[in-house]
């Protein structure tokens, strides 16, 4: 699995976002705003099949007691094939805030038609909430999905506050 480097030029802005100044149009400066990085073993990630066959559902945990940050954008790798599923909206890198205890959710559709005949088979995704880490990687059984997860053209939400949110950013409507 490659995910670093895949994933080395998102990493670079990431970092370059988070270290930038950022300021109000008045020229405050953004001290109070800055927000460490979440220390990987404050984080849990967490993935499995929603109802929809074609969407798994996944979740990351900050576990620490202080507000840290994420790329907004998770990484979604599948099993042992090149890149990473494509963020929609399209964008960039940047850090996304999880308050202490709290959880952000992303579905990732990872293919449009179960029955394309283009579609990959892999028996295996990796989830992770930096593209600097390697993050966790679920097996299709661990996700519900039986023996392969199908793939073709795998697209991502941001990170949400909610799996209807992630949902709805989507395309998808919850009844």
């Amino acid at each position: 699995m490659r995910i670093r480097p895949v994933l080395a030029l998102a990493t670079a802005a990431a970092a370059l976002l988070v270290a930038a100044p950022q300021g109000s149009a008045a020229g405050q400066g953004s001290a109070a705003t800055k927000v460490a990085a979440c220390p990987e073993k404050s984080l849990t990630l967490a993935a499995h099949q929603s109802a929809n066959p074609t969407v798994v559902h996944i979740s990351v945990t900050n576990h620490s007691k202080r507000t840290c940050t994420v790329d907004r954008i998770p990484t979604v790798t599948f099993g042992d094939l090149d890149g990473a599923a494509q963020p929609v909206p399209a964008g960039d890198s940047g850090p996304y805030r999880i308050g202490a205890g709290r959880t952000a959710y992303a579905a990732v559709r990872t293919i449009a038609d179960l029955a394309d005949p283009e579609a990959r088979r892999v028996h295996s995704i990796t989830v992770s909430a930096d593209p600097a880490r390697f993050g966790r990687t679920f097996t299709a059984k661990e996700l519900g999905a039986g023996d392969v997860v199908r793939v073709w053209e795998p697209v991502t939400t941001w990170w949400k506050p909610s799996v209807a949110a992630a949902d709805k950013a989507l395309g998808l409507n919850r009844a």
